[in-house]
């Protein structure tokens, strides 16, 4: 990595050619091509059970051997070559921080935002690289030009965070938030969709949905949402936090005006990375949050005015799309589905216990909410962690009242028995 041409030319920007795996690692890069052309043309369904292919994913991870991680939906760990890329990446920006970091990696940006839109399914003119959802749609819920007396619609399901944004848009700016309270779980689309379209007024001006409820897993129909809401003249923004490398889906096709994701779940991208999308014709209507030379201009870089930022983290994000892309985003998503699904439907039946995401296949992945009757989230929690090392998240918010348990490409199906036999003493 001399300088930026050599740089770039070993990048390798062609299509196809998992050029920053094979940066990071060309050893790893040549063993992923085989796995994945060896698996390629079989059915993502019978995939998702096809143990030899995930265990060969699981051992590129540095899983503990003291814990069983099921809290991956807050934030998921990395694999080797990903953690490796970072550190390499970093050891090289610290032998001369202002040149190699502003002159060298910097370059790699359009290399990454090309391989980014990729992932989305969109031009890189839409997609900005930053740290996180949180950052990205409140660059959006701050920059729309609102006024006194708009109508904004959301949940009382929605991410804290967000919330938090919007309410402070209302005190600050006086626009009027209208809530809908969501009975989760709900099976039946049209009736998530018809809550919103009541909401809607004469007066609204945009919808927040979240694709992924977080707490539960529920999936909501962002485009049935956003069809909606476009006939009335209403800007969608969509909460990606959850979904993004987790299901199957291309960004344009939920419909939406914005959207963004924080890449260190799903990806399995470095600590402290994520992405917006803003539709290339909406792009000027945003004000960036940390302004430039031409805050309210057209060009989608004008969102990563950061200062310095970690160019290692940055740059290593690559290396997750690429692995990202061995795995296969309908593969990914049919050994989510598999493996939730393996372990609910063992314990389901229980009389005790119950569940808070959807039933509808299409309606859930990989996160599942569990409640134990009789036991509080706090106490399901902390049994399966101090009496089996079982690591999950106790959830109380809004209606909303147990535990998630969220596994990973990594997991492993005996990971799962032990997470099921824990349940059935607790359940006894």
């Amino acid at each position: 990595m001399s300088d930026r041409r050599t740089f770039l030319r070993r990048l390798g920007i062609g299509a196809g050619s998992l050029p920053f795996l094979q940066f990071a690692d060309p050893t790893f890069a040549q063993a992923s091509r085989e796995r994945h052309f060896r698996s390629g043309d079989a059915i993502p369904a019978a995939v998702g059970g096809d143990e030899d292919f995930w265990g060969w994913v699981r051992e590129a991870y540095t899983v503990s051997p003291n814990i069983l991680n099921l809290n991956n939906g807050g934030v998921a760990p990395q694999p080797k070559v990903v953690q490796d890329a970072h550190i390499r990446y970093y050891q090289y920006c610290n032998e001369a921080p202002s040149y190699y970091m502003w002159q060298i990696l910097d370059q790699g940006r359009e290399p990454l935002r090309e391989k980014l839109a990729g992932l989305c399914g969109c031009s890189p003119e839409e997609v900005a690289i930053n740290r996180n959802s949180t950052e990205g749609l409140n660059t959006v819920i701050f920059g729309l030009n609102l006024k006194e007396g708009d109508e904004v619609v959301l949940t009382r399901q929605d991410y804290p965070n967000m919330i938090n944004a919007w309410r402070q848009r209302e005190k600050r700016d006086g626009v009027k938030l209208v809530w809908i309270d969501l009975p989760l779980p709900v099976d039946d689309e049209a009736r998530i969709v018809d809550l919103y379209v009541k909401a809607f007024t004469a007066r609204t001006r945009v919808v927040h949905v979240t694709h992924l409820i977080n707490w539960t897993g529920q999936i909501l129909p962002v485009r049935r949402i956003a069809d909606e809401a476009h006939r009335r003249g209403i800007e969608v923004i969509a909460d990606g936090a959850h979904t993004l490398a987790h299901m199957d889906f291309k960004v344009p096709d939920l419909g939406c005006d914005y959207f963004a994701s924080s890449l260190h779940k799903w990806l399995s991208a470095p600590f402290g990375s994520g992405l917006l999308y803003i539709g290339k014709e909406k792009v000027k209507d945003v004000w960036a949050l940390l302004s430039n030379n031409e805050p309210d201009g057209t060009d989608i870089r004008k969102f990563e005015s950061l200062g310095t930022r970690s160019f290692a983290s940055e740059m290593a994000i690559g290396a997750a799309v690429d692995f990202h892309d061995v795995i296969g985003g309908r593969r990914k998503e049919a050994r989510l589905r598999y493996l939730k699904d393996y372990w609910v439907n063992q314990v389901k039946d229980m009389p005790r216990v119950r569940f808070l995401q959807s039933a509808t296949p299409h309606q859930s992945c990989a996160i599942a909410n569990i409640s134990v009757e009789g036991m509080k989230p706090e106490e399901v929690s902390a049994e399966l962690f101090n009496r089996h090392r079982i690591h999950t998240v106790a959830i109380n918010w809004e209606h909303i009242h147990g535990v998630r348990v969220t596994p990973n490409v990594y997991t492993s199906t005996k990971d799962l028995d032990r997470l099921v036999a824990a349940i059935r003493k607790m359940a006894k």
